[in-house]
């Protein structure tokens, strides 16, 4: 069952800058202002990146559903995704 669109309602604007073989992908919340950037291979579907810093925009923005789990690492640095 799909989970329903956090962004639903919302306006999202995606900006492409190609960057040799690198695209900078920057996702910008018109409500907010807040913005993310990810970046990725040119070869890769835009669509795929605009998802990608859609999900991303969502966790800056807290709308995520839950919470991603996360486990620690010994010793208390980062964590293993």
């Amino acid at each position: 069952m799909a989970q329903p669109d956090p962004l639903s309602g919302r306006e999202v604007i995606f900006e492409f800058i190609a960057l040799g073989d690198s695209v900078r992908v920057a996702a910008v919340d018109v409500m907010t202002g807040e913005e993310v950037y990810i970046t990725g291979p040119a070869n890769t579907p835009q669509s795929d990146l605009e998802r990608i810093a859609a999900r991303k925009l969502v966790r800056k923005l807290g709308l995520a559903e839950e919470p991603e789990k996360k486990t620690p690492r010994r010793g208390g640095r980062g964590v293993i995704v």
